[in-house]
């Protein structure tokens, strides 16, 4: 079992670890719904530090993200970052990932954690005949989201960076918590705003100590993986493993807004064909309408109890105290308003068709 470089500080800090894509971490310190209300509400701190960092680099790097990513990374400038994913030649997706625009020749691609070497196989099987740079880099690195709508305010003490100019999606390199060339970045999978901070494993620790010390009047406090998942799932982001696979399509996922048919990618002629004739199932978002708490894996069923699909993520929403949910249906059923069923267990549960996200501000 890995672990990251902040792993005994968890652990005093009394978080319940636990195994996560091959790392030992954080679940939780003082209880899900706690957590999840400190970064809706103020500011909290995640350890990431499990995700992986490629670089690709030289005259022929962005040449390389072309061909593999779907979203148009030409558009990007330095300082700006864009959501993409690896389309696999079957129509399913590799991998989500966010790639940065770092220097002209040089580019960051941050993938999931339980993908990087299933990731790394793939870009390097097209990266033979293209022949950019690629340093894997995600033992070296690590990566502390401070999300929450205080974050910038929380945060300002530590930087000589204007942070409240960092547009969503967009980077600086700069001085952070007293560490020289650290990447602020305004992204996060919460909905509730902040940065992603990438340091070296060896700096993390000073960085951690200083966001805890400026965050403390800003009632900060140390955000866990189970948090981070009920976050995201509030906002419909979709998490590898369960939304999204080798199996499931960008347009399925609803992810056709970051498949870009300005150039040639892998398996684009079957995905630009898909989008044409339009995807036999769809990625819906539902809400409980009774008591229940929906999970993965469980069966979505129409109003006369015919199994229609199945969930893929599901809890009980701590802003909503509803159980809300994702799961794939066929495309009829996918209408805003569609009542359908959950099969929780023995029952059949009432749940309704919403648009994304469950969470509004």
């Amino acid at each position: 079992m890995k672990t990251t470089a902040l792993h005994e500080t968890h652990k005093a800090l009394g978080a319940k670890m636990v195994p996560f894509a091959g790392y030992d971490m954080p679940v939780s310190y003082e209880g899900v719904n706690v957590e999840h209300e400190t970064v809706r509400k103020s500011v909290g701190v995640f350890d990431v530090s499990h995700m992986g960092e490629f670089l690709i680099e030289g005259p022929k790097a962005l040449e390389l993200i072309q061909k593999v990513s779907s979203n148009d990374a030409s558009k990007l400038t330095v300082g700006k970052a864009q959501y993409s994913c690896l389309p696999n030649e079957t129509g399913g997706i590799v991998d989500d990932l966010i790639v940065y625009r770092v220097k002209d020749e040089t580019y960051l691609l941050v993938v999931n954690a339980s993908n990087i070497d299933k990731d790394w196989e793939h870009i390097s099987k097209y990266n033979e005949t293209i022949g950019a740079t690629m340093r894997n880099i995600s033992d070296d690195f690590s990566l502390l989201a401070i999300q929450g709508p205080k974050a910038v305010e929380a945060m300002q003490s530590i930087t000589s960076v204007d942070l409240s100019s960092i547009k969503f999606y967009n980077f600086v390199v700069a001085d952070f918590a007293g560490i020289e060339h650290v990447i602020i970045s305004a992204t996060g999978y919460t909905g509730s705003g902040g940065f992603e901070i990438y340091c070296k494993n060896f700096e993390v620790q000073q960085v951690w100590d200083k966001v805890m010390e400026a965050g403390a009047d800003f009632g900060i406090k140390p955000i866990g993986l189970a948090a981070r998942d009920t976050l995201r799932l509030e906002m419909g982001y979709c998490l590898y493993g369960n939304d999204i696979d080798d199996t499931t399509s960008p347009f399925e996922a609803g992810l056709g807004w970051i498949t870009k048919f300005t150039k040639d990618f892998v398996n684009s002629e079957a995905l630009a064909k898909e989008k044409e004739e339009g995807p036999k199932r769809k990625l819906v978002a539902f809400q409980i309408e009774d008591k229940g708490i929906p999970r993965k894996g469980y069966a979505i069923l129409d109003e006369d109890g015919n199994e229609i699909g199945e969930v893929t993520s599901g809890t009980m929403s701590p802003s909503l105290t509803k159980g809300v949910g994702l799961g794939y249906v066929p495309t009829e059923y996918s209408t805003t308003d569609t009542k359908i069923q959950i099969q929780i267990r023995k029952n059949q549960v009432a749940a309704i068709i919403v648009k994304l996200p469950f969470y509004k501000e």
